[in-house]
C-alpha cells in the first residue's frame, strides 16, 4: 500500500498548489486583456476572487485546529471559486473573440475541479472531526 504524503503546511495541500496556479495564470493571462472599461467591474471582482481562494485555503489550514473556523475559510474559498467560474464564463461570453489564445473551457473546469476539492476536503476534515482523530 502505498504511503500517502503527510501534509505539513497548507503548501502541502493540492488544492492550494492548483488555486494558486490558476490565480497567476488568470492575473497574467486574461486580465490585461479585459477593456479598460472594466476596470472596476469584471477585471476588479475576478482579480480579488481568484486572489482570495488559496488566501482562504491558507488562513483555514492555520484554524484547522477548530472545525468550525476551517470550516468556515473553506466554505469562503468554496464560494470564491463559483464567483471565479462566473467571472470567467463572462469573460468568456462578452470578450471571448478578442481574447484568442486563452482557454476558459480549461480554466472554467479547472476551477470546478478546484470547488470539488474544497468539498471534498471539507467533508473529510468534518468526518476527520466527528470521529476524534
Amino acid at each position: 500500500m502505498a504511503e500517502k504524503n503527510r501534509i505539513t503546511s497548507f503548501k502541502d495541500l493540492e488544492v492550494y498548489k492548483l488555486a494558486y496556479q490558476l490565480c497567476v495564470e488568470v492575473i497574467k493571462g486574461i486580465l490585461p486583456k479585459l477593456p479598460e472599461s472594466e476596470r472596476y467591474d469584471l477585471k476588479d471582482q475576478l482579480s480579488r476572487s481568484t486572489k482570495a481562494i488559496p488566501r482562504l485555503i491558507a488562513e483555514g489550514y492555520a484554524k484547522r485546529h477548530q472545525r468550525m473556523g476551517f470550516q468556515k475559510y473553506i466554505d469562503d474559498a468554496m464560494a470564491e471559486c463559483n464567483e471565479t467560474i462566473v467571472g470567467l464564463e463572462q469573460c468568456n461570453d462578452i470578450y471571448g473573440e478578442r481574447m484568442k489564445g486563452v482557454s476558459f473551457v480549461e480554466l472554467i473546469d479547472s476551477y470546478d475541479k478546484i470547488g470539488r476539492q474544497l468539498y471534498k476536503l471539507a467533508e473529510a476534515w468534518s468526518s476527520f472531526k466527528k470521529d476524534g482523530r
